[in-house]
C-alpha cells in the first residue's frame, strides 16, 4: 500500500511505514492536482499538514483512499465528518507538538518582556552609533516571574504552556467551556514529579486578571478576541496567538495596541496566510513568525512515528 505525504513527514515516521511494508512518497502534489496524482499512483493513505486541504472533491473521487492523516491537532482543512461517514480513518496527532508551541509561545513572551524583538532589529543597524539611545529605549523590561499568565483554551497546548508558566513562577488562570479543571504533571530533571490542579474560570475573568494571555482554541465561526474582549483586559497586557489565524481580529488588535491596551503581542499565525497584512508585519509592537508553532525536530518525530503506529495499527 502506498502513503503520499504531502506535506512532508519525519524520516523516523518514513522508517516505521517503511518497515511495515508501506510504500512512502513524500512527493508534494499540488492542490489542484492531488485527485488525479492519488487515483493515478492509487494512493491509500494521504498525509497532510496545514498547507494540504483535504475536501468532498476528494473524498467522492478516489476510491483507493482508506485513511486521511493531519500531522498536528487542527483539522480545519479536512471535511472530517463527511470523510468518515464515507468510511475513510481520519486521524491526527494531538499530542505530539504541544510542548513545541508552548515553548514557542514562551519564546515570545520572553522576547516581548523584555523587546528583544526590537532590540535584535536595532542593535545591527544603531548599536555603534547609538547605544546609549537604544540602552535607554529597552531598559523598562519586565519580568514574567510573579505574573499571571491567562490561558484561553486549556486542551493539550493550553495544558501545556501552562506547566512552563509555572516553571517560570506564574500564577496561572484558564478558561475552556468543555473543562471544570485539570491536573498538570510537572516533570523534573532528577525524576521528581510536582501536581498542580487548576480550576477553569470565566473567560472574563480570565481577561481581566491576566498580565499576559496566550490563546489554545480551534478554528471557529466568530473572533474569540475582539474589541470588546480587549475593553476587558488589562493595560499593558501582552497576548500570544499561536492557535489559528482568525480567533483574533487583527484589525481590533491594531488599534488595541496604538490605545495602550495592549503593550505588545506576538502572532505565529494569521488571518490571511500566506500573505499577512503588512500593516502587522511592519508593527515595531509584534513579534511575529511563520507558523511555526509545531516545527521543532522533536515534534516533527513524534509526529511522524505517532502517525505511522496509528496507520500501521488500522491497515496491518
Amino acid at each position: 500500500m502506498k502513503v503520499l505525504a504531502n506535506d512532508g513527514v519525519s524520516q523516523s515516521g518514513i522508517n516505521a511505514l517503511e518497515n511495515a511494508g508501506f510504500e512512502v512518497s513524500t512527493t508534494t502534489v499540488a492542490q489542484e492536482q492531488l485527485e488525479n496524482y492519488i487515483n493515478e499512483n492509487e494512493i491509500s493513505v494521504l498525509l497532510v499538514r496545514s498547507a494540504t486541504t483535504v475536501r468532498k472533491n476528494i473524498i467522492d473521487n478516489c476510491p483507493s483512499l482508506k485513511i486521511i492523516g493531519r500531522g498536528g491537532v487542527g483539522m480545519d482543512n479536512i471535511d472530517v465528518d463527511y470523510a468518515r461517514s464515507k468510511g475513510l480513518h481520519v486521524i491526527n496527532t494531538p499530542a505530539a507538538s504541544s510542548h513545541s508551541v508552548a515553548e514557542l509561545v514562551f519564546g515570545h513572551f520572553y522576547g516581548l518582556a523584555r523587546f528583544l524583538h526590537n532590540s535584535n532589529r536595532d542593535m545591527p543597524l544603531e548599536g555603534d552609533a547609538n547605544f546609549k539611545g537604544l540602552k535607554k529605549a529597552y531598559a523598562k523590561g519586565t519580568e514574567l516571574k510573579g505574573k499571571t499568565l491567562g490561558v484561553l483554551g486549556f486542551g493539550r497546548i493550553g495544558q501545556a504552556t501552562a506547566k512552563v508558566a509555572i516553571g517560570a513562577g506564574m500564577k496561572v488562570v484558564a478558561f475552556d467551556p468543555f473543562l471544570e479543571k485539570a491536573n498538570l504533571e510537572l516533570d523534573f530533571f532528577d525524576g521528581q514529579k510536582v501536581n498542580f490542579e487548576i480550576k477553569t474560570i470565566s473567560k472574563e475573568e480570565v481577561l481581566k486578571q491576566s498580565d499576559f494571555l496566550t490563546l489554545h482554541v480551534p478554528a471557529q465561526k466568530d473572533y474569540v478576541i475582539d474589541e470588546a474582549e480587549f475593553k476587558q483586559m488589562k493595560d499593558g497586557v501582552i497576548i500570544a496567538n499561536a492557535a489559528r489565524g482568525g480567533v483574533i481580529n487583527e484589525v481590533a488588535l491594531v488599534k488595541a495596541i496604538e490605545s495602550g491596551k495592549v503593550a505588545r503581542a506576538a502572532l505565529d499565525v494569521f488571518e490571511k496566510e500566506p500573505q499577512p497584512e503588512i500593516q502587522l508585519l511592519m508593527n515595531p509592537a509584534l513579534s511575529l513568525t511563520p507558523h511555526t508553532g509545531a516545527a521543532t525536530n522533536e515534534a516533527q518525530d513524534r509526529i511522524g512515528t505517532e502517525l505511522a503506529d496509528q496507520i500501521i495499527s488500522i491497515l496491518k
